[in-house]
């Protein structure tokens, strides 16, 4: 299903984490998908990943709010994603549509692209 978002403004890209207390349970993980997507955010990479102990502590350690702290927060969990290319070449596709969702990738993508997302 296409929509089309047609937004003056650019868009900004959100990290969601998702603890493994709703991970391991399924409807609790699909509620949240939902939630996301009927709060009309755009999915544009997701990944499973499976952290120790230690790991997530660091990690909350040094988080803070901050423009900064998310563009680490984004290369830590996505180190392939270019944030200066997503806003150069996907980010404007997106904000101005169509764009479809995916279920089977779990992101979106531009309509017509026949491209089911990033790798």
């Amino acid at each position: 299903m296409a929509s089309i978002l047609r937004s003056p403004q650019a868009l900004q890209l959100t990290l969601a984490l998702i603890k493994p207390d709703a991970v391991a349970h399924p409807l609790i993980l699909e509620a949240v998908h939902q939630q996301i997507l009927s709060n009309k955010f755009l999915i544009v990479r997701m990944r499973e990943l499976l952290w120790r102990k230690e790991d997530c502590q660091r990690f909350y350690r040094e988080h803070e709010d901050s423009v900064v702290s998310a563009s680490r927060e984004i290369a830590a969990f996505f180190p392939d994603f270019s944030e200066q290319r997503w806003y150069e070449e996907e980010e404007p596709q997106l904000r101005c549509g169509p764009v479809c969702y995916s279920p089977e990738g779990g992101v979106h993508y531009v309509a017509g692209t026949g491209d089911l997302g990033p790798a």
